[in-house]
């Protein structure tokens, strides 16, 4: 719509330009016979007052108004009767009756609307106070006072400044000139006329003792007017005003020197500008409306996007959560069914240990699906603390080693760890948690989806990085789902979680960690043939410290000295679990005390001088674990406390050390751990 517009619009303008241009008799047929017939229409001329008109020195009319009338004249071929006057009053009452056609020089008033039609005035001049040069300066009529004020008798100024200050005296003179003299003699303080005539009156008559104070907002817009019976005149006076051009009326106005301002809308520089622009507006207005259909279109693709993608992240989140509920309550179904047969009188022993087997590797499933689900949780809010430790690669991944090989060794697959390093000095600084995250999941990848063949895992620090393969011969990925793998809330295939179960969170965790840690994780696959996945992490160089390792042995104590610990733990279950395995540790005779809250654990040591260690839970009633912590801190400074609790994330860690732990160990507790922390501790007190 809007194109077809535009040249619709321009050539309508160009019609109208070229209307405006042509040529057309000026006056009608009844017009001109109208001024054949009448020979004698008087216009009403008024000689002594320059420059608008006056008698020259020669005799002859002359002014801006009677270069008006000779142009009129020109126009309409024909010549007007010229009717003197010196009297202002008495034009006016000839007017009335008719005894004039046409009155050359007045302003616009009211009160002679009902006699006369006026036309637009011809320009346009500011009045001005003129006062004796010795009198106080009068900048404004409001502010006039008692002063006295002259003006021509019947002017249109008169009504106009009885109009706007009623509260001035007014006295009246002949003409302009008879209230200049007035003023000049000092018979009356004041006169107000058109700037241009009170300068040449002064100029001319050689009044020296009358200045111009100041202009005013008033101005005197003299025009032409007509009587108001003639209507066929005041058309034919209508016509030639309109024929005036500008470049006309500027040169007769130039020529006596009055600097007139023409209407901006009267020039034609003017309309060819606005012209200019309303065509650039208009395409302005269409390249803008191209880039917002461009936009629109634009936005509206990428929502189609986002909303599928929304949609897609919606369905895999349902798949995910659908998902949990069926890999959670495996595990349980297992914990809790031979859970229940154990129960039963008719179990055998060899039964018992069979169940109890099963019970604890779904329990570790479970834990390991607890674990994915916060940890990916805690990944996704991007709030997470890097902090870097000295490590040695080898002792990592000795403990890698000693982690999987029994693992390995069930499905039998081989397992290999290789180091590639140059030299078995070498430390690293990077934060120990999440790599060993990384590499757990990687790991436990290549063990699963590998049925047969081996699982070779190499290390090696080359050109300031270090560099981990895991290669293994396992199922392999198809070429189509590469570039999801690492994506969070999918799997590579509905049936892969079919035959071999999991939430596919494990290489998202991987990425994740390594993208922290800013390394990357890159894949090398092929379907049926394995994979190989390589770790790519900045390397570090980190002081090599003298850390003494303090092993005890107790083959020679066939009985151990007794160690009074002391456990705080609300948790009856926690404690007897805690209690039951402390006690079976052959190594160690153990006086346990129990606390059911923080603070009654505080109390205890308070009391009881030869506790050597203590197992703080973090979330008691009364008193959590920090505070307790923090309390018996202060009462025995060198006193072990190690916290034990579910709360296991990193800034959990860093929390329980600030209120002054000297270790941590997560529930479920690990047997295989709590026995090395246990010698960390007991044998700095003996």
């Amino acid at each position: 719509m809007l194109k077809k517009t535009i040249p619709l619009f321009i050539i309508l303008l160009i019609v109208a330009w070229a209307i405006s241009c042509s040529k057309s008799p000026l006056l009608t047929s009844e017009e001109k016979n109208y001024l054949e017939k009448n020979d004698s229409i008087k216009v009403a001329v008024f000689p002594y007052y320059p420059p608008y008109q006056f008698t020259n020195d020669q005799g002859y009319m002359e002014g801006i108004f009677i270069d008006f009338l000779e142009l009129i004249e020109n126009k309409t071929d024909y010549n007007f009767k010229k009717v003197y006057y010196t009297d202002w009053g008495q034009v006016l009452e000839d007017a009335q009756n008719n005894k004039i056609d046409i009155i050359l020089e007045i302003q616009r008033t009211k009160d002679k609307e009902d006699f006369l039609t006026f036309y637009p005035p011809l320009f346009e001049s500011r009045h001005a106070i003129v006062q004796e040069k010795e009198d106080s300066t009068i900048k404004n009529l409001k502010n006039f006072g008692t002063r006295r004020l002259i003006l021509p008798y019947k002017y249109s100024i008169v009504e106009t400044i009885q109009k706007k200050y009623p509260t001035i005296t007014i006295g009246y003179g002949k003409d302009e000139l008879d209230c200049l003299q007035k003023v000049n003699t000092g018979e009356y303080d004041a006169y107000i006329g058109p700037k241009a005539i009170i300068k040449y009156l002064i100029t001319k008559n050689n009044l020296n003792n009358v200045t111009i104070s100041s202009e005013l907002d008033i101005s005197y817009s003299p025009g032409l007017a007509v009587v108001k019976q003639n209507k066929i005149l005041q058309s034919i006076i209508k016509k030639s005003l309109n024929s005036i051009s500008n470049k006309e009326k500027k040169i007769i106005i130039d020529n006596w020197l009055f600097n007139m301002v023409t209407p901006f809308y009267e020039k034609p520089n003017f309309w060819i500008w606005v012209t200019f622009s309303i065509v650039c507006l208009l395409l302005i207005i269409l390249l803008i409306n191209r880039y917002l259909n461009f936009k629109i279109k634009q936005s509206t693709k990428q929502l189609r996007i986002a909303k599928e993608k929304a949609e897609e992240s919606d369905r895999l989140k349902t798949n995910f959560i659908q998902n949990i509920s069926h890999e959670i309550r495996t595990p349980m179904n297992g914990i809790i069914g031979f859970s229940e047969l154990l129960i039963k009188e008719d179990v055998t022993l060899e039964e018992q240990k069979q169940f109890a087997k099963i019970i604890v590797k779904n329990s570790k499933e479970l834990i390991v699906i607890i674990d994915n689900i916060l940890e990916i949780a805690k990944l996704q809010t991007e709030k997470i603390i890097i902090k870097p430790e000295t490590i040695d690669l080898d002792v990592l991944f000795e403990s890698i080693d000693k982690k999987y090989h029994q693992k390995a060794k069930e499905k039998n697959i081989n397992l290999v760890v290789e180091s590639k390093l140059s030299t078995k000095t070498d430390l690293v600084l990077i934060d120990k948690p999440k790599l060993f995250k990384i590499l757990l999941n990687l790991i436990d990848n290549a063990i699963k989806f590998t049925n047969i063949g081996s699982i070779i895992i190499e290390y090696t620090i080359v050109d300031k990085e270090i560099i981990i393969s895991i290669k293994d011969t396992g199922i392999g990925i198809k070429k189509v789902d590469q570039e999801t793998i690492f994506n969070i809330f999918t799997q590579s295939e509905k049936e892969i979680s079919k035959n071999y179960g999991g939430l596919g969170l494990g290489l998202s965790i991987a990425k994740k960690n390594a993208d922290l840690l800013g390394g990357k994780i890159e894949v090398e696959t092929s379907e049926n043939q394995g994979s190989t996945f390589t770790l790519t992490l900045p390397f570090i160089a980190a002081p090599k410290t003298n850390d003494i390792t303090l092993k005890n042995t107790f083959d020679n104590k066939e009985k151990p000295e007794k160690h009074i610990i002391l456990i705080a733990e609300d948790g009856d279950v926690n404690f007897m679990f805690l209690k039951t395995v402390l006690s079976k540790m052959p190594e160690f005779n153990f006086v346990i005390h129990r606390a059911e809250n923080g603070k009654k654990a505080v109390d205890i040591c308070k009391e009881n001088k030869q506790i050597e260690l203590v197992f703080m839970d973090i979330k008691m009633p009364i008193m959590d674990g920090y505070e307790a912590t923090k309390q018996i801190k202060q009462l025995n400074p060198l006193l072990p406390v190690i916290a034990q609790t579910a709360y296991s994330t990193e800034e959990d860690i860093q929390k329980a050390m600030a209120a002054g732990c000297d270790d941590f160990i997560s529930k479920p507790i690990d047997r295989s751990l709590l026995k090395p922390i246990i010698s960390r501790y007991i044998f700095k007190t003996t």
